[in-house]
């Protein structure tokens, strides 16, 4: 990639960001049923065509922090040294993400939306699939892991991080974090040992 393209993906990545901010503040103020594409295009200063250029549907506007989430997950993963062992990897990328995610009010206002409403539950759960895709394609590019080994520990991190929040949603533990630690460390002795180093 040239240097201008990765300014131009850049720069598209700010008004998608910023574009999903305006829409999740009208989501949340006026419903996210009752809020209409022309009025979030309007709102930004775009015609409902720009819209649809940065996000196919109005769906999709909900999901564009956690879109450029997932896509900095990924960048982050590749990013990380070459002789750390794919679940080391996993966690210590995965542990600072849910750290961000968790101090952001913006995002946290975003899964309560995505939450209390059924299309985007349901939204949620393809871009859930996608994004395991995507983590367990960097497993195999750094590592030469086949991929029923990839998606194994793409799974069992998600299954991690899952438990960490249920528990913490109990409210028998309120640090997020030491959860995901202990549930990354129970894990350790069938993930992070056998595998090659990344």
């Amino acid at each position: 990639m040239s240097g201008t393209d990765g300014l131009r993906a850049r720069a598209r990545r700010a008004v998608r960001t910023e574009l999903a901010e305006l829409a999740l503040e009208m989501f949340v103020e006026h419903g996210f049923d009752q809020t209409t594409v022309d009025e979030i295009a309007r709102a930004a200063g775009l015609t409902k065509r720009s819209f649809f250029r940065y996000f196919p549907s109005k769906e999709d506007a909900v999901f564009g922090g956690i879109d450029v989430l997932g896509e900095q997950v990924v960048e982050d993963l590749r990013a990380q040294p070459a002789g750390q062992p794919p679940w080391a990897c996993l966690h210590q990328v995965l542990r600072r993400w849910a750290e961000k995610i968790h101090s952001s009010q913006r995002d946290l206002t975003s899964l309560r939306l995505i939450e209390s409403t059924q299309s985007l539950r349901a939204r949620l759960h393809q871009k859930r699939e996608q994004w395991r895709q995507d983590v367990a394609d960097v497993l195999r590019e750094r590592s030469g892991l086949d991929a029923f080994t990839a998606d194994l520990l793409t799974n069992a991190a998600t299954a991690a991080l899952d438990t960490a929040s249920r528990e913490w949603l109990r409210g028998d533990d309120a640090n997020r974090m030491k959860l995901i630690d202990r549930a990354f460390e129970q894990l350790e002795p069938a993930f992070g040992a056998g595998f090659p180093k990344a």
